[in-house]
């Protein structure tokens, strides 16, 4: 069968749903059912998790055809470039942790993209500017997706590109139906894309009866036919063709009639980078992130800070554990504040920061009876970000943690001309001082925050997952890992849970700090009980809705040679498997 002909296909997807046993007691009831909002998907062959359930239906559909897991994280990346653009495309940078089953073996790749050779601090402070804004052309670092792409597939793949576009392309063209949680973040971000002429006429719609362009409605049919046609071209020249042909001229000129300092110089130099994944063992799982330039390390030094302590018998939800991760995340972050940055360009002590030593010297600073104040404050930024993780284990269990983002909702708010996708506003979070190791010099790669995790047990994956949003990835990471290791539950019910966000942290961007332990954001879930605990112990507690992430995960089941597979009701998402 053609692969590039029809793909699309029905395949049963995990949706939200209420799982509660009608007339069952709390007693009778497994524990995990009762704060689950969807079933665990379960299957054999191959399991896809994305935050759009277009995105894994193309996903699956490489997997029965006998793709590979990059061949099918690829095709649903590039479907979320075009169903979910406001969180992703070919306009960010890309991440990703691999197990590739043949070599039995992990890797890291860093496809994020640096800051152009001529854009300095002094230009920047220049333009009458005390931080680089968060919107603009200022805000552009290399979009390091594309050659991301090009890594993962001439290194593991199995499809040429063309045959991965091909859904991409199909919906891009014959438009799709915007699902719920996309819907609102398209509507809260019209107003700043209908400043320019480029993403109003790309990202906003509209007919005679309307008096201006709007964002699409929820069921509302939306095309991109400019993305198409850019990525047919990818499909035609590969990734040259984004980084030293027609489209990286097309960039250039864009960024310098918008007042961008993006060049031609800038995209074709640009690399990816295979790295090394680095891990510290937490109760016997191996648990693997990326190094910096990234945030990864700062779950590890999480897990390594909580580690001494017996958080089963404290008891998912008690504000004794609460507590505990509230003040390991406080440390974590001031670390993160202070060394996180390109290590091409800085000195980043990575293996002392993630090692037990040091937790235990830091741990000394926990108190379990008042929360810490004097740590600094955080840094509004790092509180926002779109993002998209999604996940792909196949038959032959080579695994794919990938996550791809553009930073803020359509990144820098700027449409690249005619190319159909957004660029990315990564640069924002370069610091302005100079003396600090995230301050922006020409060709560095910024401070980042998306981050790809894996874990291991006994030389084998066990669980491949991630967790979106800005600086809850690594807090989110952490209580999805302690929800399955310490708690007891499964994957799905592990990220439906109810989370914590301590939203005052530590800024990399070398802002001034103001003393405080910062804000807590809780959900629903958390008890009065546990809020007013907190409160008596010193935090600053708020009840809110949004901002805690959005998950997907599968575990490997290899007592059964099964896959299970989660997608939590925070985002559109599912979790597809055959």
């Amino acid at each position: 069968m053609c692969r590039r002909r029809s793909w699309s296909l029905p395949i049963c997807v995990a949706c939200c749903g209420a799982l509660l046993a009608v007339g069952a007691s709390a007693a009778d009831r497994p524990a995990a059912l009762s704060i689950e909002g969807r079933s665990t998907v379960v299957a054999r062959n191959g399991m896809i998790a994305t935050s759009q359930p277009l995105a894994t239906q193309a996903g699956l559909h490489v997997l029965r055809r006998g793709g590979n897991a990059v061949d099918a994280a690829l095709a649903a990346n590039a479907v979320q470039g075009v169903v979910e653009p406001m969180s992703c495309g070919i306009g960010g940078d890309l991440f990703v942790i691999y197990w590739d089953a043949k070599t039995k073996k992990l890797y890291g790749l860093n496809a994020s993209g640096r800051s152009p050779y001529t854009l300095t601090i002094d230009k920047v402070h220049a333009a009458g500017h005390a931080q680089i804004p968060d919107a603009g052309p200022l805000s552009w670092s290399v979009p390091g997706c594309v050659d991301g792409w090009e890594m993962l597939r001439a290194r593991f793949g199995t499809w040429n590109l063309a045959d991965i576009l091909t859904p991409a392309i199909e919906y891009a063209d014959g438009g799709f139906p915007v699902s719920p949680v996309i819907a609102a973040s398209w509507q809260s971000a019209a107003p700043a894309l209908d400043a320019t002429p480029e993403s109003r006429e790309t990202f906003l719609i509209g007919d005679a009866k309307e008096s201006k362009r709007r964002a699409p409605r929820v069921g509302e049919m939306f095309r991109n036919p400019r993305l198409a046609e850019t990525y047919r071209r990818l499909a035609a020249g590969g990734a040259d063709e984004f980084y030293k042909g027609s489209i990286a001229r097309e960039l250039a000129a864009y960024s310098k009639s918008a007042g961008g300092y993006l060049s031609e110089r800038d995209l074709y130099e640009h690399k990816s980078d295979w790295i090394e994944p680095v891990s510290t063992n937490y109760r016997g799982y191996d648990v693997w992130e990326l190094p910096p330039n990234g945030q990864g390390i700062a779950a590890l030094q999480m897990l390594n800070l909580l580690e001494p302590y017996d958080l089963a018998k404290l008891g998912r939800g008690s504000p004794e554990y609460l507590h505990l991760f509230l003040e390991a995340k406080k440390l974590a972050y001031a670390d993160r504040a202070r060394y996180y940055a390109d290590p091409a360009m800085a000195d980043v002590p990575t293996a002392r920061l993630i090692s037990k030593e040091y937790a235990a010297e830091r741990g000394k600073l926990i108190d379990t009876k008042r929360a810490l104040t004097d740590v600094p404050h955080g840094d509004e930024k790092l509180v926002h970000g779109d993002t998209i993780y999604l996940t792909v284990v196949d038959k032959d269990r080579n695994c794919c943690s990938l996550i791809q983002s553009n930073y803020y909702g359509f990144g820098s708010q700027r449409t690249a001309g005619e190319l159909g996708f957004a660029l990315q506003n990564r640069g924002a979070l370069f610091s302005l001082d100079s003396k600090h190791p995230n301050a922006l010099v020409p060709h560095k790669r910024p401070f980042h925050t998306i981050i790809p995790a894996m874990v291991t047990k006994e030389g084998e994956p066990v669980f491949c997952f991630g967790v979106m949003g800005g600086d809850m990835q690594p807090q989110g990471h952490v209580q999805v890992l302690i929800n399955i290791i310490d708690f007891g539950l499964n994957p799905q019910a592990a990220g439906d849970a109810a989370r914590v966000r301590h939203v005052g942290s530590a800024t990399p961007t070398g802002e001034p700090q103001s003393p405080g332990g910062g804000n807590v954001d809780v959900e629903s879930g958390i008890s009065d009980e546990a809020v007013a605990e907190l409160r008596r112990l010193g935090h600053q507690v708020t009840r809110t809705r949004g901002g805690f992430g959005g998950y997907q995960g599968i575990w490997i089941d290899r007592q059964n040679n099964t896959l299970h597979g989660a997608s939590e009701c925070r985002t559109d998402g599912a979790a597809a498997g055959w």
